[in-house]
Formats: structure tokens, sequence, C-alpha cells
């Protein structure tokens, strides 16, 4: 309290997040992203090895997506999908689960980075790296460590061209 940060009161205090369901954003963004540590690897360690078969979808980070929410937009287990919001886009492949509640999707940390046009800002991520869609801030004025993260965005069935994903390619030149 005697630092006198506006986000770091006296006392616990509940402060609504720069962005979740009741906000302006989710007329435009419906979906509450929750990104869950992954539990097959420790962040993004692992994320080339054998073991991402056992939880990869369509070559892709999965996004768990309640029926509510894929059934409307067309969605189907091991369907392609498009996770986007005003900071980004990705794609991941869908599991539809009741494990999460209408409304909400969540998205493992951890998918490496792999721009579809690495020259062009928000170009969409061919893994599913759900940084691509949350903030890039600390967690207080006084900490700056990572934070938990939730976000709005909105999800499609994707429909453009096939886009191998090169995330464990080796570059050339290596």
């Amino acid at each position: 309290a005697k630092m006198h940060y506006a986000d770091c009161p006296g006392i616990p205090t509940w402060m609504p997040p720069h962005e979740w369901y009741r906000g302006p954003e989710a007329a435009k963004y419906p979906l509450s992203l929750n990104t869950a540590h992954p539990t097959n690897r420790l962040h993004s360690q692992l994320d080339n090895t054998p073991l991402r078969k056992k939880y990869a979808v369509a070559d892709r980070e999965a996004i768990l997506i309640h029926p509510q929410d894929a059934q409307p937009r067309g969605i189907t287990g091991g369907d392609l999908v498009r996770a986007f919001n005003d900071r980004g886009q990705i794609l991941v492949g869908a599991v539809v689960s009741e494990d999460v509640r209408p409304g909400v999707v969540r998205i493992s940390e951890g998918a490496w980075f792999d721009p579809a046009d690495p020259a062009q800002p928000g170009s969409l991520c061919k893994n599913g790296n759900v940084n691509c869609l949350t903030f890039d801030i600390g967690s207080s004025s006084l900490a700056q460590g990572n934070c938990g993260q939730m976000a709005q965005l909105q999800i499609e069935k994707y429909q453009g061209p096939a886009l191998k994903n090169t995330a464990h390619a080796v570059p050339q030149g290596a």
C-alpha cells in the first residue's frame, strides 16, 4: 500500500481483468480463452518429440471447445480451427468436449511459434502458439512475473489453403 500502485491495493481486492466475458470486447469476441499449462510437456520443451502425437490434433495444438459452441460453427472433433482476436490468429485442432464450460475454450501454452508469413505482424501461426492471442503484460506494477492468461476470442472452422506446420523443421542453412 505504501508504494501507491493502483493495481496493488493494501488489502486483497477483486479487480476486473483486462479482458473478460463481461467487458465490451465480448460483443466482438464472445469466447473466453483459458490458457492451460500442458500436461505432456514443460512449457515449450518436448513440443518437437514423439510425445506430441499423444496430444496434437491435426498436427496442431489442441483447442477444447464445448459442443454448444462447436455445433453452431460447424466444428467437429479433428477439424482445423482458426482462433483469433485483435492481437493475432492461430490454427488449432478441435477437441469437442464437455470438459470446458459453454462460452470457454482452452488452449495449452507452449506450442512453438510458426507464422505463415514471418515478415507480416499478426500472421497466422500454423502451430497454435496461444501467446499470439494473449496480452504481453506483467502480473502487476510491483511484480513483472508472467501471469495466468485469459482473453476473449472468436473461433471458426478453418477454410483457408492447406498450410504445412513447419514449427519443428530444421531451418535452412542450419
